[in-house]
């Protein structure tokens, strides 16, 4: 008769442990996953030519010169991805990237939007005025929409 009660007990305590209600800190961390944001993304391969490496320290030093605030709350973010690398193999092929590419990544309540700015990095990307003031202004557009 005792063991009965201490398995009912068991079977009760597993029962009313495991409730359908979600737990707040899961809720917490999926929204902010779904947080909007711009993000800055410089695809690259393994051979860079001058061009390559004049894109990524232009885009990384607009987004460090002209967007401190933005990158310290989180709304702007600078990442670089070796197209080469296996690991990456899904980003790239979800942004169509198997070279150099500098694309925003516009993320609004978890829908993501990329533009294309390859074209607009090999044709500017070794005059870094140009660039950064042409790029400052792209990302500032997008973050007035998010």
């Amino acid at each position: 008769m005792k063991f009965f009660n201490v398995l009912l007990l068991g079977i009760v305590l597993l029962i009313t442990s495991c409730s359908s209600e979600p737990n707040p800190q899961n809720t917490d961390s999926q929204v902010m996953n779904v947080s909007n944001k711009v993000e800055v993304i410089d695809f690259y391969g393994t051979h860079r030519c001058v061009t390559c490496k004049a894109i990524e320290a232009n885009a990384k030093y607009t987004v460090n010169t002209f967007f401190p605030e933005e990158v310290k709350a989180g709304k702007v973010v600078f990442k670089t991805i070796l197209v080469d690398d296996e690991a990456n193999y899904d980003i790239a092929e979800r942004f169509e990237a198997t070279g150099t590419a500098l694309f925003l990544n516009v993320i609004q309540n978890g829908k993501e939007t990329h533009i294309d700015l390859t074209d607009f990095g090999f044709l500017k990307g070794k005059d870094k005025e140009a660039f950064s003031n042409e790029l400052k202004t792209k990302i500032a557009t997008e973050l007035k929409k998010i």
